[in-house]
């Protein structure tokens, strides 16, 4: 049954998908076509999603710092490829004060070059090495097609930013990075997700090798959740970013960088969601239990939520976050269906007869069955039973995200055989050459599935590509995307 206002998933997905992040409040439409303001519930999201990458991130060593938002337009122009695969997705600022500027500046779409800049001027010797950074922040890319999340003009993320004394190193750091963003997806946003190489096409403009994170959603699309790029030294010379080794001799830097965006809180939505709205994974929930009182009269009321703010002191002392839906003016049948909408993953219930037993009802979201997701337990010791329930949500909701993306990933082996599987709108891994020409006829072909990635956890062997027949080292996964 779907909730009210919402459409089925299976009658249109696209719009199942808006309904739901504008009826949970999430975000909204913004002035400016193509922006999105992020509502309190939202922001609440994306910043548990910051609180995990960010611990994360400065385990292994990395530090937040902040660059300028404006960029000269000069300092995309030094590395070619970067402004090339760019150029269409730039906003230019040419006028300031009321005067036309000297030179452009470039509203950030992505900070590679002014952290060039700035690593030139901080790195001499091999003693500054490594140096790496991480800023949380703001992009704008100019995207023809938005969607709220998955791609507006403005947009928050974190990019780290990493220099290195060699490749080996350089790329050792683009790796533990990637596996950084698979364990958040896995663990805290319990989403599997596929590490791999992009393909040369696909890869970020100006990087040596890219590689990705790719999560399924409940419509079969892929969704690039996270990258992390060796950009070689392309910036390194670009940039004059160059360090004194051992033996005092002059050495151009390895760079890289690595982003994740608020995509990854669509992400999370059209991983989990289902007719009813929200299903969100309790690490990154907003609100982990949502605490409902029942009551008819004033005499059940002056019972029941004395009762009721007892447990919710003893579940917040435990470390849970706890939302009271004290509303008056409506029923709890609609405060049931409206939390079950915003995805909360446990309901606690409280009326005069669980008063008069001392126990108290829990509903987990994660199960469809109404009855099957309501328990009574005993309010002595609640906290342990709400932290029990609250570890199996969130390993049921990755195992249902998991069972559901390996039912829809096939090897192929015939290029009939993989435009079937692609028809039906499930993943196709088969050998490919890793060419555009290739590419390009498989997206003409299937009406644009492309190359997601070639998977890093794959056996060695080589093949015959599926499309052009030349030989082929390595699997790719094919899917539409978003």
């Amino acid at each position: 049954m779907s909730a009210q206002g919402v459409t089925p998933q299976s009658e249109d997905f696209a719009r199942w998908y808006t309904d739901v992040v504008q009826k949970t409040e999430l975000a909204d439409y913004a002035p400016v076509r193509g922006c999105m303001i992020i509502r309190p519930y939202g922001y609440e999201l994306w910043e548990a999603v910051r609180s995990g990458l960010d611990r994360r991130f400065k385990a292994t060593g990395h530090r937040n710092a902040y660059f300028p938002l404006f960029i000269p337009m000069s300092f995309l122009q030094k590395e070619a490829e970067h402004i090339e695969g760019f150029a269409p997705e730039l906003a230019i600022v040419t006028h300031g004060g009321g005067k036309e500027l000297d030179e452009p500046l470039v509203v950030r779409p992505t900070s590679e070059t002014v952290i060039g800049y700035a690593y030139a001027n901080w790195i001499q010797s091999y003693r500054d090495l490594p140096v790496l950074i991480n800023q949380w922040a703001n992009v704008v890319r100019w995207e023809m097609r938005t969607r709220l999340f998955l791609r507006t003009l403005e947009f928050l993320w974190q990019e780290g930013h990493t220099a290195h004394a060699t490749y080996d190193e350089a790329q050792e750091e683009t790796l533990r990075m990637l596996d950084v963003y698979a364990d958040f997806a896995v663990n805290d946003a319990a989403i599997p997700v596929v590490k791999g190489r992009k393909s040369s096409q696909e890869k970020f403009a100006g990087a040596m090798y890219s590689y990705t994170i790719e999560a399924m959603m409940r419509d079969r699309r892929a969704l690039q959740s996270g990258t992390s790029h060796n950009l070689g030294q392309n910036f390194a010379k670009a940039f004059e970013i160059k360090y004194l080794d051992r033996s005092n001799e002059l050495q151009y830097c390895w760079t890289t960088s690595w982003g994740l965006s608020t995509r990854m809180v669509g992400g999370i939505v059209m991983a989990h969601g289902d007719d009813k709205g929200l299903r969100l994974p309790p690490v990154v929930a907003p609100y982990q239990v949502v605490a409902v009182p029942i009551y008819k009269t004033d005499a059940e009321k002056s019972v029941v939520l004395p009762v009721m703010a007892r447990l919710v002191a003893e579940l917040r002392s435990a470390g849970l976050r706890v939302h009271v839906d004290d509303r008056e003016e409506v029923s709890p049948g609609f405060k049931f269906n409206d939390w079950e909408m915003r995805g909360v993953p446990l309901r606690l219930e409280v009326g005069p007869k669980d008063v008069e037993k001392a126990s108290a009802a829990l509903v987990r979201r994660d199960i469809d069955d109404r009855k099957q997701a309501k328990s009574f337990v005993s309010q002595a010791g609640l906290a342990n039973a709400v932290t029990g329930l609250l570890t199996a949500i969130q390993a049921s909701l990755l195992q249902q995200a998991t069972v559901f993306r390996d039912a829809h990933m096939h090897a192929v082996d015939t290029y009939g055989d993989f435009k079937a599987v692609i028809e039906q709108g499930d993943w196709a891994l088969a050998y490919y050459d890793g060419s555009a020409e290739v590419e390009d006829q498989i997206k003409a072909d299937t009406g644009g599935a492309s190359s997601r990635c070639f998977p890093l956890d794959q056996e060695a062997g080589a093949g015959k590509c599926i499309v052009s027949g030349r030989p082929a080292k390595e699997r790719a996964w094919f899917a539409k995307a978003y």
